[in-house]
């Protein structure tokens, strides 16, 4: 995988915003909404205005999903909002009832949006997060259960998050080798890990009690919590098929090294077990999957220089990984 598209600076940024405007026009929104740039990650996400109400408009960067993968994203977060009780944001649709709008980008090729509602509620606090995991246990449980007996639509299309994905020829997020800080000893150390942890996925199998359709990204980010309404689920942009447990890697996603972590596993599993089991076997492995994302985040801030928390993050997250590899090592090697 190359660079991210949107990481080529302010030209390609004042590219996207042109974008978000034209399909601006697609909608039913006055003359006088405005869209502001709110994150950038995977995509570019902005804030809608209109007279006081908001909406959120995503902005696809170009080549990593297809307008019916997109759709298929679209169609799991409806499914799990009418059939699970899970809150997902509803899509607004374009003025022609499309809930895909394709524009043409003012540099290169077409970019895919969508609208959705604007949902209350904010990021979990970081002193709060043993308490949270409980609830996001459950949530996530649920998403499991109705991952494994919903009726896909025929056309379902979604990537996998295995060890191809991973570690293949090319991989999703980019060689973790060009990662940031990845020098000779760091290289050493994550090498041994690259080597351990497809042998203990190998070992763990991939029956259907343990891989299916997962969300891929339940970090915190992607997490609105509010008294009134739970714990919602926002971005299924990386939705797939993966390992369930990977589900709680990604969770932690830049917050493995928090020492409260055997806290926030206990925690998470208590909550799952309200909604399904989780066999003793399977919690033993959690740290696998906490490793696994770790790597493929290691790569993930290698090909996107230009996005702030990879910025932020930089060499030092890769040290910590090879903290924590060590350790693991220690136990699982």
């Amino acid at each position: 995988m190359g660079v991210h598209d949107l990481s080529g600076g302010a030209a390609v940024l004042a590219d996207v915003e042109e974008a978000a405007r034209r399909a601006l026009r697609r909608y039913d929104v006055s003359p006088e909404a405005t869209v502001r740039l709110t994150n950038v990650s995977e995509n570019a996400t902005f804030t809608v205005e209109d007279s006081g109400a908001r909406a959120i408009l995503r902005v696809h960067r170009l080549g990593y999903h297809s307008p019916q993968a997109i759709a298929s994203e679209l169609d799991w977060a409806r499914a799990l909002r009418e059939d699970a009780g899970v809150r997902t944001p509803r899509v607004i649709p374009a003025r022609d009832g499309s809930r895909i709008v394709s524009v043409a980008s003012p540099g290169a090729g077409t970019r895919e949006c969508v609208m959705f509602e604007f949902l209350p509620g904010g990021e979990p606090a970081q002193e709060r997060l043993v308490e949270h995991m409980e609830p996001l246990g459950a949530v996530t449980a649920r998403m499991h259960a109705h991952a494994r007996e919903w009726a896909r639509p025929p056309a379902f299309t979604r990537f996998h998050w295995d060890v191809e994905a991973a570690f293949g020829p090319a991989p999703r997020w980019g060689d973790w080798r060009d990662g940031a800080g990845v020098d000779g000893e760091a290289r050493k150390v994550l090498a041994r890990l690259e080597e351990v942890l497809p042998a203990r996925l190998g070992r763990f199998g991939s029956g259907r009690e343990r891989y299916g359709l997962i969300h891929a990204d339940l970090r915190l980010a992607n997490l609105l919590v509010d008294d009134e309404h739970g714990t919602s689920v926002i971005d299924f942009d990386d939705c797939g098929m993966g390992w369930y447990l990977y589900d709680f890697g990604a969770a932690v996603s830049f917050i493995e090294h928090d020492p409260r972590m055997p806290e926030m596993i206990d925690a998470w599993a208590r909550g799952y077990r309200t909604v399904l089991d989780l066999p003793a076997a399977d919690e033993a492995e959690i740290w696998t999957f906490v490793m696994f994302r770790r790597l493929l985040l290691v790569a993930w801030i290698g090909s996107h220089p230009a996005v702030d928390i990879a910025r932020e993050l930089g060499a030092g997250y890769t040290r910590g990984a090879c903290d924590l590899a060590d350790r693991y090592l220690t136990h699982f090697a």
